[in-house]
């Protein structure tokens, strides 16, 4: 069969521009959202960075704001302890957190929370960010009720990450590279997590998810 060469020429051109146009809106793309399209590339979410607070359901007021490069909060608005929810309900995952809180500060990270509209440790994992704990074997790098730590680390003042794993009933906490927790319990098999302020001043400079 004879081709026509015209039309193959033809043809080819436009599956060349074709290409070209899908590249440019790639990389458009790439530009506009920066560092999260690169963290997303391996599996990992951003949900907070230092230029973006993320979106988030609330349970209890507090007046969370972004103010030099964190989502900082230090104010109840009422009595009652507040939480930033993940809007997705999450199984099995990793989570990287980074905070600072001064020495005052009740904090922490809840997950798999068996419902997303009233957060507590007893339908949830609570991984503590608490120097002053009364009970310190259940403070900062434990995981409330379920796994205890010692001797208990200390954050207040400065820059920490919180790395955090639930896989099936297998779960693990490590505090600035250290491990501080690892335990099996099935009671919470998934949900959302979310971010707690109880007292102090917490900051919260970027949260990542990667489900597993």
């Amino acid at each position: 069969m004879r081709c026509d060469s015209k039309s193959h020429s033809r043809s080819r051109s436009k599956s060349l521009l074709k290409s070209f146009a899908m590249a440019s809106l790639v990389g458009a793309a790439v530009l506009q959202y920066g560092g999260l399209a690169s963290a997303e590339d391996d599996g990992w979410v951003t949900l907070l960075d230092s230029s973006n607070k993320g979106d988030w359901g609330e349970v209890g007021k507090a007046n969370w704001e972004m103010k030099d490069g964190a989502l900082t909060v230090d104010k109840l608005d009422g009595k009652d302890i507040a939480y930033l929810v993940s809007k997705t309900s999450y199984k099995d995952f990793q989570i990287k957190a980074e905070f600072w809180t001064d020495e005052e500060a009740n904090s922490g990270i809840f997950r798999r929370c068996d419902q997303p509209d009233k957060i507590d440790a007893k339908i949830c994992y609570e991984v503590n960010i608490f120097d002053k704990r009364p009970d310190p074997s259940y403070g900062t790098g434990a995981i409330v009720d379920v796994a205890k730590v010692n001797p208990m680390p200390k954050a207040a003042g400065k820059w920490n990450t919180y790395e955090i794993t639930a896989q099936g009933p297998h779960l693990v906490i490590v505090l600035n590279g250290e491990k501080t927790a690892d335990v099996q319990d099935s009671k919470h098999a998934e949900g959302p997590f979310a971010l707690q302020y109880g007292s102090g001043v917490v900051k919260f400079r970027k949260v990542q998810i990667k489900p597993l």
